[in-house]
């Protein structure tokens, strides 16, 4: 027990490192819902900040990293402007499908939690639909010539639905101990891509200006575009880790251990000098003197969080045993989940590792699950060679 108390001691130092990469999330971790409103003007053909159309909308979307998401919003319209009106309450609802960019994270990295102010880019492509059976919906429009040859406009009534995109910059802001709220000012550009724009007199000579939804080639036109301001905000659903964000994994990779394995040397050489007492304490010798372990007879075996089985770079570590040694065998797991599932996982992972060594011809002499040892992530299993 003297040699596995030495081999916990070197455990715990080789997982004292923090990687920085999140956990992995589970299926309903990272999803938020927010509301948001605004208006939005005419890009073209109308006068600056004229003829505003209030909008309200809705939008649910979901984080898979902290720099990489998905959002589907739909936004109502409650004018035409400057068109005229279809005589419902709703004039027109845009639906899109929006992939989200934290410009923030993806130039200077996740901290760990939301930072207080971020810059998240929007652009997607939706689907528009205008209610009412008269306005700047017009599906289809014909134009005949009236009294002094000048053009009258034709229409008939049908409702029109129409291919959007939608490119956006939001300002957020995020709230509250566990940054579990979040407000945006978000200014968007918003294109109708295959409508009609129609031109020409009514019957009294006016001029007129239509707009059939859907019933153009696909193009990126200033003259079909809206620009809009918008405001919202939004909830953060809690996560499976406990917090309402990512949270950033304790990870281990060979190379990791293998530069923890010289400072570990290093520890160990400074150990030498101090005064037996020293330790004794340390190690918590009771009676019989101690066999001293070296660093190269400690042999480090990683496994992914939650998993017992041997990787590549695992099993081309454990081949540098050699055959008709004898060894002791310590696995065990991260603080992640209950104590019984950490229990069974250590020594899963202990006895995996006891298993390809007895293939390989080597004696095992003991293998022990030891659960969560220390309060660090350790997904390990130390091998400590006679």
């Amino acid at each position: 027990m003297k040699k596995l108390v030495l081999l916990f001691a070197a455990a715990l130092m080789a997982v004292s490192v923090n990687a920085q990469t999140v956990e992995e999330s589970k299926t309903f971790d990272n999803f938020y819902i927010g509301i948001n409103g605004g208006v939005a003007t005419k890009m073209t053909q109308n006068k600056w900040l004229g003829n505003l159309n209030p909008n309200a909308g809705l939008r649910i979307g979901r984080w898979f990293t902290p720099v990489f998401g998905l959002a589907a919003e739909s936004n109502a319209y409650f004018s035409n402007k400057p068109f005229a009106s279809t005589g419902t309450t709703v004039r027109f609802l845009n639906t899109s499908l929006l992939g989200t960019v934290n410009l923030s994270n993806w130039f200077g990295g996740y901290p760990g939690e939301p930072r207080a102010f971020e810059l998240v880019f929007v652009g997607g492509f939706g689907w528009g639909h205008a209610f009412g059976n008269h306005g700047f919906n017009w599906a289809y429009t014909t134009t005949t010539q009236g009294p002094a040859q000048q053009p009258i406009v034709n229409v008939v009534g049908k409702k029109g639905d129409n291919l959007t995109s939608k490119v956006g910059l939001d300002f957020t802001f995020n709230l509250g101990a566990n940054k579990a709220w979040q407000v945006y000012v978000e200014p968007s550009v918003v294109w109708g891509l295959n409508d009609e724009i129609v031109k020409g007199n009514d019957a009294q000579q006016k001029p007129v200006t239509y707009i059939a939804l859907g019933h153009n080639e696909v193009e990126y036109n200033i003259n079909k575009a809206y620009a809009q301001l918008n405001a919202g905000i939004v909830y953060k659903f809690g996560n499976s880790n406990g917090t309402h964000n990512f949270k950033i994994a304790q990870l281990r990779d060979q190379a990791e251990i293998d530069a923890l394995n010289s400072t570990i040397n290093d520890l160990r050489n400074e150990l030498a000098k101090k005064p037996r007492e020293v330790v004794k304490e340390v190690v918590k010798e009771v009676a019989a003197p101690v066999q001293e372990v070296k660093v190269e007879n400690l042999v480090f075996v990683t496994f992914a969080q939650g998993k017992s089985v041997l990787t590549k770079e695992a099993k081309k570590v454990l081949d540098g045993v050699a055959e008709g040694k004898h060894v002791q065998i310590v696995g065990t797991a991260s603080p992640e989940g209950s104590k019984e599932i950490n229990d069974k996982l250590s020594q899963a992972r202990a006895d995996v590792v006891a298993s390809y060594l007895k293939s390989k011809g080597v004696v095992v002499d003991e293998a022990l699950g030891k659960g969560v040892q220390g309060t660090t992530s350790n997904r390990l299993a130390v091998v400590y060679v006679k």
